[in-house]
């Protein structure tokens, strides 16, 4: 009986942990990060790679707005400046609701759910993106740089 009890608690702690089913549901969800790359889901279900894991650079600033401000920014290496996403939706549950998006050069607004956090070089970090106009966003990605 002892045995079947902590096979069920176990069962629901590792549900409630990688469960990450937290957006509006218009983009897919995953349980784990088995890819990184920014992808967009428009309105008509159709996904686009706007980013791709071979181009993806991920740089995480502890003290972007001052001291324990963190922020993160998801660039393209091969456009730098013109296509990147800069949050500070860094712990799991925060909503930004002023992030700076732009997209081949075209700023846009919108708001960023963190589903999964990290913040040492080699985490993960997935994000849910709602781009206003767009449509919805997924952000898996590991981190790259941490600015000293």
């Amino acid at each position: 009986m002892k045995s079947i009890l902590k096979i069920t608690l176990l069962l629901v702690v590792a549900v409630t942990l990688f469960n990450c089913d937290n957006d509006d549901n218009d983009a897919p969800n995953t349980n784990v990060c088995n890819y990184q790359g920014v992808t967009i889901e428009d309105a008509n279900g159709n996904v686009y790679t706007q980013i791709a894991a071979s181009d993806l650079q991920t740089d995480y600033f502890p003290n972007n707005d001052g001291p324990g401000l963190a922020a993160v920014e998801v660039w393209d290496t091969r456009v730098p400046g013109q296509t990147f996403i800069v949050t500070r939706a860094l712990t799991v549950g925060a909503i930004d609701t002023n992030p700076e998006i732009r997209i081949n050069n075209i700023d846009y607004t919108g708001t960023i759910t963190c589903q999964r956090a990290g913040s040492l070089v080699g985490e993960e970090l997935r994000l849910d993106v709602v781009v206003n106009s767009l449509g919805e966003g997924e952000v898996c990605v590991t981190i790259d740089y941490v600015a000293p």
